[in-house]
């Protein structure tokens, strides 16, 4: 979610990659919480850390989750700015479905505030309408 939300915000100053420690599929709710926002990610795929580790630069690593933060290598070649945001993980504890997508939704807006204000500190100004993020 975080990748797609990058893209949509701000596509045209920062290229997005998203990787994880055990990569699976994306989850179809995570799919489903971004097209409510009107952002698809249908073309997006699970991708691991050793596909970029020591290959590319990245100016700025976000860990989305205090897991991913812990696990992560603390040295991660290429990497700028190392930057951990504690988002609740919206698989864990999965049940009804209703409940799932509410955290799945909870995910994607603390995702999207919390880039709204790293993209402000970053010189960049984008805001919030909804839970959906829109350039001005």
């Amino acid at each position: 979610m975080a990748e797609g939300l990058l893209r949509h915000m701000a596509g045209d100053r920062y290229e997005a990659h998203s990787a994880g420690l055990e990569p699976g599929q994306v989850h179809p709710l995570a799919v489903k919480t971004m097209a409510e926002v009107g952002i698809d990610i249908t073309g997006q795929r699970s991708k691991s850390l050793q596909e970029y580790t020591g290959k590319m630069h990245f100016s700025f690593l976000i860990a989305v989750c205090s897991e991913a933060d812990n696990r992560c290598p603390s040295t991660f070649p290429g990497v700028g700015t190392r930057i951990a945001w504690d988002i609740s993980d919206p698989v864990a504890g999965l049940d009804l479905e209703e409940e799932e997508l509410a955290r799945f939704r909870n995910a994607r807006d603390d995702i999207t505030a919390r880039l709204t204000a790293w993209l402000a500190t970053q010189g960049e100004y984008d805001t919030i309408h909804g839970s959906a993020a829109h350039r001005l």
